[in-house]
């Protein structure tokens, strides 16, 4: 498909760019007692997008496990056009569930009143996942196509099909420190590296490196999807700056994950990393060894089942003015991450990530809750195998509503876990390859002086945050989990990036009587 073209001033198009000029208008706000006082501001930013879409490699820290393997297999059906046939007929390979490759966004009208709505991958160039060259690291050294049959989650037909493009797959050696995940994943790691912690980190570094120089590749963009981890301490001197940090893993200290050691290499090689799992990775000493070297980072721990629709409820119920006050969310699964969840210290990571999520909603709303006061939340994640990676989620919901009476929403949600991840590992990795490609600068600003040359975006990516639980924002800065909030932001973004104001939903022009606006 060919891309949105803007017939704006606000815009100029080249072989080699996309330049455009944007107002952003918010608001200042006083608060004093009662009283609040809103001061609105206007800022004017030029957007720089490279438009040439680069040859991009993605390599995954878990790459023979369930999301691995499916990424796999999903990006090779649809290249290949393989399909398959199950009980229902003849199924046909598709992105759904990739908001970059199945989602849309609202163009306007035309002069008939019909509504044009075009595919977000639409607005400015970007990486098609059939173009995405796939490699990475796991612990075991399992092929791709058997790891494919271990995992369970395909249709047996299009396992057999995947076999010849799979079967020569294997995954790098990768990093196992026992301490940091389940016990019980001991008997899968027989691809891991040897020596020590400082070892490891240039082993990682080389394999970025040859991987990009094998493929010929423009970039590379790294993403964790491996195994939950416990969290690590975090200790003066050992992960609290940059250089304790690489201090810490030269003397192979204990308190340095495996995933921190990747996020390291990442970063030290100038490759965007993110994380996809609930652990605290980026510890401050990754953040600031990231600002230094001003590279990507993103995470964590992937939105894709249970916690994406209670992002979407609570926003709702909270907006709608019903007070939430008992949320109970029980799980159960039978995939790895469920085995390794399993582990109390693994689920006290998830069960963080888990329970912030309704935080800013609650905080919005002080009709509804006083200044300390939060719903009860409960999470409960239980291993069962039988059920594989068809994770099933059941949620309570009680809340408060008119004169005293109570309303309870009960859900059953059967999320295919993989089948969910899959197409939120290639959107993480898609619009992270694309904000390496735009450059902003501030051309006026009541507050500061106009930039005299274009910059890169905040090395803590914030617009990755739709697809995360627990998403990370520069310190000091709002955190927003509701749902809508985080989806209107990536879409407002893009229009930025080609001049277009942010979409309002006014709809001023049907709603006045002798304004022509259309």
């Amino acid at each position: 498909m060919t891309q949105v073209k803007v017939n704006s001033t606000n815009v100029q198009y080249s072989e080699d760019e996309i330049i455009s000029s944007f107002k952003y208008d918010r608001t200042n706000v006083k608060v004093n007692g009662d009283d609040v006082v809103v001061t609105p501001s206007e800022t004017e930013f030029q957007f720089k997008t490279d438009a040439k879409v680069p040859k991009l490699g993605m390599m995954l820290v878990g790459l023979g496990g369930n999301n691995g393997t499916t990424v796999a297999a999903g990006i090779i059906a649809n290249r290949e056009g393989i399909s398959w046939r199950t009980r229902k007929g003849v199924q046909e390979p598709n992105y759904f569930g990739s908001i970059t490759q199945a989602s849309t966004m609202r163009m306007g009208f035309t002069a008939d009143n019909e509504e044009v709505t075009v595919p977000l991958n639409r607005m400015v160039p970007m990486v098609h996942p059939n173009d995405i060259v796939l490699g990475g690291w796991d612990i075991s050294s399992m092929n791709l196509a058997d790891g494919l049959e271990r995992s369970g989650v395909l249709e047996y037909d299009l396992q057999r099909q995947l076999v010849p493009y799979l079967k020569d797959i294997t995954p790098l050696p990768s990093i196992y420190y026992q301490d940091f995940i389940a016990a019980n994943q001991g008997e899968r790691a027989d691809n891991v590296l040897p020596g020590t912690k400082q070892d490891h980190l240039e082993k990682i570094r080389k394999d970025i490196r040859d991987f990009k120089k094998d493929n010929n590749l423009d970039k590379v963009v790294v993403l964790w999807t491996a195994t939950t981890e416990r969290f690590a301490r975090i200790e003066e001197g050992i992960n609290d700056t940059a250089d304790a940090l690489l201090a810490s893993i030269k003397r192979g200290d204990e308190e340095i994950s495996p995933s921190t050691v990747f996020a390291t290499a990442c970063i030290l090689e100038g490759t965007s990393y993110i994380n996809g799992s609930p652990q605290n990775t980026f510890v401050p000493g990754v953040v600031e060894l990231a600002e230094k070297h001003q590279v990507f980072i993103g995470g964590d721990d992937f939105k894709s089942g249970q916690t994406k629709l209670k992002s979407a409820l609570v926003e709702y119920l909270v907006g709608a003015g019903i007070k939430p006050e008992c949320i109970a969310s029980y799980n159960h699964l039978g995939n790895n991450d469920g085995r390794n969840l399993s582990s109390p210290a693994q689920f006290r990571s998830k069960e963080i990530t888990k329970s912030n999520v309704v935080d800013d909603m609650v905080a919005s709303n002080s009709i509804l809750y006083g200044p300390q006061e939060h719903p009860d939340h409960c999470i409960v994640i239980k291993y069962m195998p039988y059920v594989g990676d068809s994770k099933r989620a059941m949620d309570e919901y009680t809340s408060s509503i008119f004169m005293g009476g109570s309303n309870t929403l009960v859900i059953h949600n059967t999320c295919e876990d993989s089948l969910l991840a899959a197409p939120l590992i290639m959107d993480l990795v898609i619009l992270c390859e694309l904000m390496e490609r735009v450059q902003y600068k501030v051309v006026k600003c009541d507050s500061q002086e106009p930039d005299e040359e274009f910059q890169r975006m905040h090395h803590v990516c914030t617009m990755l945050s739709y697809l995360t639980k627990a998403p990370i924002v520069p310190e000091g800065t709002p955190l927003v989990n509701a749902l809508f909030r985080q989806k209107s932001c990536v879409e407002n973004f893009l229009r930025a990036l080609v001049g277009l104001p942010p979409e309002n939903n006014l709809l001023l022009e049907y709603k006045t009587q002798g304004c022509d606006l259309k």
